[in-house]
């Protein structure tokens, strides 16, 4: 199978991450989309539980069906998240898949930057989807998704107001069960 490993804190999921895999799966450019949210991020970046962004993927996805999944590669690798890790270990764990990386045209200029990105990039091709308001090489992207981001969300979260047209409405349930990112919640 093909297969769009589709990495990010996912924190929380919205309605865009959603739109880039449900435009990859479309056009048929994968099989499937493996959403795989960053176990710790590499910047000390301060996230809501993994285990949280873990089940708030499971809900993005399940409207897009079997075809997305949910791997938690970077929580069994452990320490800090690094897409060449992750590439290399389910590279060596299912050979028998061909894998290309999702990624938002916002990470264009800074990919190369990533840590080992010459081995990055001789190991998998970049699939790239565009995101509005971004310029630069990959502007031009077959499809500009909306400019909705994680930060953004928790921003109204934590300002108490309800983001109902940027996240999916079982995630946005599910914030609101578990008091995820409200100010005084610290998540």
């Amino acid at each position: 199978m093909r297969i769009a490993l589709y990495g990010g804190s996912f924190d929380p999921p919205h309605i865009a991450h959603q739109m880039a895999c449900l435009y990859v799966l479309s056009i048929g450019a994968v099989d499937e989309v493996w959403m795989i949210p960053c176990y710790q991020h590499p910047f000390d970046k301060r996230s809501a539980p993994f285990a949280h962004r873990v089940a708030m993927c499971r809900l993005a996805g399940e409207i897009l069906g079997e075809r997305v999944r949910v791997c938690t590669i970077e929580e069994e690798l452990g320490g800090q998240s690094y897409t060449l890790r992750t590439v290399r270990a389910l590279q060596e764990r299912h050979p028998e898949h061909t894998f290309i990386l999702l990624i938002g045209s916002d990470l264009v200029q800074e990919r190369q930057r990533w840590f080992g990105w010459p081995e990055l990039a001789r190991r998998i091709p970049f699939f790239v989807v565009g995101r509005m308001g971004v310029e630069g090489p990959a502007a031009g992207a077959s499809v500009v998704l909306p400019a909705v981001s994680s930060t953004a969300v928790r921003a109204e979260l934590a300002a108490g107001r309800s983001p109902t047209e940027l996240v999916p409405r079982a995630v946005l349930d599910y914030i609101e069960a578990h008091g995820l990112y409200r100010a005084s919640a610290g998540g």
